[in-house]
C-alpha cells in the first residue's frame, strides 16, 4: 500500500539521506558562498567606497548591502537544491521510483527536500555572516536574529523551487527561471532601497519574494525594527506553504501515475 500524509520520522530519514550524499563533499556550501562574496566585494566595497553611507541608515554602503545579499544567498542555496538536484533524482537517476514503493509518501519526499534545502541554505548563510563579521561588516548584534530569519527564507524558496521543477521537461528550461531570479536579484532592493523608486512602483517591487526575504534580514542586521518585519514573515510563510501544498500534488500526479 502506498503511503500517504508525512510523518516527522518518514520526512526526516530524506533529510538524513540527502545529508549522508552532501556529507561526502562541501562544494555545494562553498560554491554558494563564493558568488555572493563576489558580489559583495565587488559592488559592496567596490561601488560603496564611491557611494559612502547610505541615507536614512547612516551605514556604510558595503554594511547595507550585505544582509541584502545574505537574503540571496539563502534564497539561491534554498531553490537551487529542489531545482537541479530534485529534477536529477526525478529524471536522471529515478531514486523516487525506488522510494515511492517504501513507506514513504509523497508528501513525505517533497517535505524532506524542502526541510534539506532549508539546511543548506542555513549553512550558507551562516559561512557568509562570518564573511560580514571579518570584513567588518556586522554593525550590530541583532544580526544573530537574521539567522533564524535565513530559515524561513530557505522555506518559502526551496518550495518554490520544488513547485517549479514540477513543470520542468528537461534541464534547458530551467534558463526560464533566469528571467525571474536575475531581475528579482537586481531590483528587489538588494543594492538600494526602496525609496529610489517612484511612489508607483514600490508597490510592485514590495510584493517581490526576494524584497519580502531582505525585509526581514536587513532591519536585525542593522539593529532597526518595524512592524512591517510581521508581514514580511507571513508573506513567506503562507507563500512557502501554498508552493510546497501545490509541488505535492504535482509531485502525487508524477510519481503515482
Amino acid at each position: 500500500m502506498i503511503a500517504t500524509g508525512w510523518t516527522l520520522r518518514r520526512t526526516g530519514s530524506l533529510v538524513e539521506r540527502n545529508a549522508l550524499i552532501y556529507r561526502r563533499s562541501l562544494t555545494p556550501v562553498l560554491s554558494s558562498i563564493v558568488e555572493p562574496v563576489l558580489y559583495l566585494l565587488s559592488i559592496g566595497i567596490g561601488v560603496g567606497a564611491l557611494v559612502g553611507k547610505v541615507a536614512g541608515v547612516d551605514v556604510r554602503y558595503a554594511a547595507y548591502v550585505a544582509p541584502g545579499i545574505l537574503a540571496t544567498t539563502a534564497m539561491n542555496a534554498a531553490f537551487n537544491q529542489t531545482c537541479f538536484a530534485v529534477f536529477t533524482r526525478m529524471k536522471t537517476d529515478h531514486s523516487y521510483d525506488a522510494i515511492v514503493p517504501t513507506p514513504l509518501s509523497v508528501a513525505d519526499i517533497a517535505l524532506g527536500e524542502v526541510l534539506s534545502a532549508v539546511i543548506s541554505g542555513l549553512f550558507a548563510s551562516i559561512g557568509f555572516v562570518l564573511v560580514m563579521l571579518v570584513l567588518g561588516l556586522v554593525v550590530s548584534p541583532d544580526i544573530l536574529l537574521a539567522i533564524p530569519g535565513t530559515l524561513l527564507v530557505g522555506y518559502a524558496f526551496a518550495a518554490g523551487g520544488l513547485a517549479v521543477t514540477t513543470y520542468m521537461r528537461d534541464f534547458s528550461d530551467f534558463q526560464f527561471t533566469q528571467l525571474v531570479m536575475l531581475p528579482m536579484f537586481l531590483f528587489a532592493t538588494t543594492f538600494y532601497p526602496l525609496t529610489v523608486y517612484p511612489h508607483w512602483l514600490r508597490p510592485l517591487i514590495e510584493i517581490l519574494p526576494l524584497y519580502q526575504c531582505i525585509e526581514i534580514l536587513r532591519e536585525p542586521a542593522l539593529g532597526i525594527f518595524h512592524w512591517d518585519i510581521l508581514v514580511a514573515v507571513i508573506y513567506l510563510a503562507v507563500f512557502g506553504s501554498l508552493a510546497l501544498a501545490l509541488a505535492t500534488r504535482r509531485l502525487s500526479r508524477q510519481l503515482l501515475a
